[in-house]
């Protein structure tokens, strides 16, 4: 393997934020190969900048930065050539636009000159695209803010027969104003219609005032609220979208042109999903919310700045944030999230917050930034009383959580394995794991995760684009738990769950439960600072790359990508109509296999044929099941149609998908009757009962979990699982007729 590609793979294969670090625990690396392997990186990065000046500003650096280590590091990199660049040049327009009524066709081809030219920007040629295109935007933005003010100026008909088509893979650009303007005519109507007919069954429950309006009057308010939604929309096109905005769009139209996942972040940006991935933050403990225009403050944390303030108070409206002493932003246009980046920062900075007052009266709080920890977001367990069923542990883990910047930071596979020694303790009979909407994460967790499963040996193989597979293992014999498991994922379930479902599944460890697969994510990616000086830092000012480095193999050799996690136990599922996973993005990797890893099944003493002939003969015999899969089936035509613009065909479809939806909504929780009895744990009182915000938030979460119908599924099969490793131990011959369910 290439020294390049040996950095690029104990990049990714430890997750640790400093390479260095890694490589000089490595034995079999001495520290005059490390140099080496650093001074051949560095000299990557210098690649086509011989005899050259400086790229004159940051955004060549970045792009010409990016399109080395796309072509040097990448996976399976595309070349960038000619037709590279006619792709990027096409994409760009739509992912800038993605309706299709800002920007013109004879906007594109006006720049059509560019459009076999963007391969030299991406190798060092001066960057002048995306400028063009951004000054041709910002002229279209204004126009399209007076084309919505003249179309909102009048009301709209709805009794004409006409329709609308949302689909944007449908919808080119308009070839002529009189067609942009159509185009904004009727999705201002649309959203026009929405809201009147919203009114009008507002109207026909009302006592008060709201009875005697009439329907001009109606009409009159639902395009005055479209009007607030279209402000907002074009104060963030010109106080938000900026040009560094615009060239973030550029360089992952590039990124995202290679595979999904490879991925360009501003600074602001890789802090905010570092974040994310670690539950911990520096920042003063508000949540915000949107609310008519405004960021407002949505609660407080208990011991944070901003509730130790004493000056903060929720509904205050956030008007201006400023760095210290540095000039205030103000958050015209902002979205919640923008304006949480502004706010969060680094450990000890001051940052200032402008607030307006409920009273109307404006203040200004400087406060210091602290320690946040979002351990709401970290696993968290409940047991499950089944009266002559047992006692069922639950572990939920919303991620692969890990913090790479603090070694003795938060990490999901050692709180997962706090929760089964809490769940022991309590002597359940079993437990399920839920990874339901769990994205991934940090790979060298789910390796350890599923080591408390199994005894010893592979988890997952990872491969890059040269080399021979590198098999991740478990190297512990010890198992934590070694009783009935079952696993829960969904359509939404990625990347690191799909290795530890599947590592369950190929050990025969446990039963996975869920829809008919999981989201297909199969590939591994690994951040690189952009500084030229430390490429280590991935906190660089220039931004960094999430790059896609390899791809993930089951031990039985084949990938999840695409395919994902086929379930022991498929339910009907909700969300199977969203053409949501790996296989509906057209620049995904594709699929393939390697060699089978050598590897022990477990003896679970249960047959796995009749836990799923048990839970297919329960689901057949509900209603419910039955009724979601017809509803999904019918959803998922409802995807490429068009909508009416007619009032009364309008009302007569929203009367249908309105019995449909909350039919779904009824028959995805159990009967008042059959909830399961559940609750915490008495190690976790404190942890969710000392904040009166947190407590009702968790007492909710018990609440919707006591109705979850799935989760009823799962339960049943670790009983069946457990009724099965009874009779093997009493001698009893596992018959499926004798296999109880409960």
């Amino acid at each position: 393997m290439p020294i390049l590609q040996s950095l690029f793979f104990a990049l990714n294969l430890r997750h640790m934020p400093q390479a260095i670090k890694y490589l000089t625990n490595m034995k079999r690396l001495p520290l005059v190969l490390l140099m080496l392997a650093a001074g051949i990186f560095l000299a990557f990065r210098s690649l086509g900048t011989t005899g050259k000046t400086d790229p004159p500003s940051k955004y060549e650096r970045i792009l010409q930065s990016i399109g080395e280590m796309l072509a040097q590091g990448h996976y399976q990199p595309k070349a960038i050539d000619d037709k590279f660049s006619k792709q990027v040049f096409q994409k760009y327009f739509e992912e800038l636009d993605p309706e299709k009524n800002i920007l013109m066709q004879e906007d594109v081809e006006s720049l059509r000159r560019f459009d076999s030219k963007l391969d030299d920007e991406i190798k060092g040629a001066p960057v002048s695209f995306f400028l063009e295109v951004s000054k041709v935007f910002n002229k279209r933005i204004g126009e399209a803010e007076q084309i919505t003010k003249d179309l909102l100026a009048k009301p709209f008909d709805f009794t004409k027969e006409e329709s609308i088509v949302t689909d944007t893979k449908k919808l080119n650009f308009p070839s002529n104003q009189a067609q942009r303007i159509d185009s904004w005519r009727k999705r201002l109507k649309y959203m026009t219609l929405e809201r009147f007919v919203e009114l009008q069954d507002l109207r026909e429950k009302a006592k008060d005032s709201t009875a005697k309006k009439t329907d001009a009057q109606l009409e009159k308010e639902a395009r005055d609220k479209v009007v607030r939604a279209m402000n907002r929309t074009f104060e963030r096109y010109r106080y938000k979208f900026n040009d560094d905005d615009k060239f973030a769009v550029y360089v992952n139209t590039v990124t995202q042109l290679m595979d999904p996942y490879t991925e360009f972040f501003p600074p602001a940006d890789k802090r905010y999903f570092d974040e994310q991935l670690s539950g911990e933050f520096y920042g003063i403990g508000a949540s915000l919310q949107y609310d008519d225009g405004n960021i407002k403050i949505a609660s407080l944390i208990t011991g944070s700045p901003a509730w130790k303030s004493q000056k903060i108070e929720v509904g205050d409206v956030v008007m201006k944030v400023a760095q210290g002493e540095g000039t205030p932003a103000e958050l015209t246009g902002f979205a919640v999230e923008d304006a949480v980046k502004l706010i969060r920062g680094k450990q000890g900075s001051e940052v200032r917050l402008t607030l307006k007052k409920k009273d109307g009266t404006q203040e200004t709080i400087a406060l210091v930034r602290e320690k946040i920890v979002q351990d709401e977001v970290f696993a968290r367990s409940a047991v499950i009383d089944n009266g002559p069923g047992g006692k069922i542990g639950y572990i939920f883990l919303p991620e692969f959580y890990a913090n790479f910047n603090d070694p003795n930071g938060s990490r999901s596979a050692v709180d997962v394995a706090k929760e089964v020694m809490k769940l022991k303790t309590a002597k359940v009979d079993g437990i399920v794991i839920d990874l339901r909407n769990n994205g991934g994460g940090s790979l060298y967790d789910v390796v350890q995760m599923a080591g408390l499963f199994i005894d010893e040996g592979p988890i997952v193989q990872v491969k890059d684009r040269e080399g021979k597979p590198t098999v991740m293992r478990d190297k512990d014999g010890a198992v934590l738990y070694d009783g009935p498991l079952a696993v829960m994922v969904n359509e939404f379930s990625a990347s690191a769950s799909e290795i530890f479902a599947a590592a369950i599944q190929d050990y025969g460890r446990g039963v996975v439960i869920g829809s008919t697969s999981t989201y297909g994510k199969g590939t591994v990616q690994r951040s690189i600072g952009l500084d030229p000086e430390n490429f280590m830092n991935q906190n660089s000012e220039l931004g960094s790359v999430k790059l896609t480095l390899q791809k993930f193999y089951r031990v039985n050799g084949g990938s999840t990508q695409l395919k994902g996690v086929v379930p022991d136990v498929v339910l009907p599922d909700q969300y199977e109509y969203l053409r949501f996973r790996e296989k509906d993005n057209t620049n995904a990797l594709a699929w393939d296999e390697i060699t089978k890893a050598n590897y022990r099944t477990w003896n679970g003493d249960y047959d796995l044929s009749t836990i799923k002939n048990l839970s297919n003969a329960r689901v057949n015999t509900l209603p419910a099941f039955q009724t979601i899969k017809q509803t999904t089936e019918w959803m998922s035509k409802q995807n490429d149609k068009e909508y009416p613009l007619n009032i009364e065909k309008y009302r007569s479809e929203q009367k249908v998908l309105k019995a449909k939806v909350q039919q779904l909504d009824s028959l995805l929780k159990l009967p008042q009757a059959s909830a399961l009895n559940i609750s915490y744990l008495a190690q976790d009182k404190e942890r969710f009962t000392a904040d009166k915000d947190r407590s009702e938030r968790y007492a909710q979460w018990l609440k919707n979990l006591s109705r979850d119908i799935y989760l009823d599924q799962a339960v049943k099969v670790v009983g069946d699982i457990r009724n099965q490793q009874a009779m093997a131990r009493s001698g009893q011959p596992k018959k499926e007729k004798e296999a109880k369910a409960f």
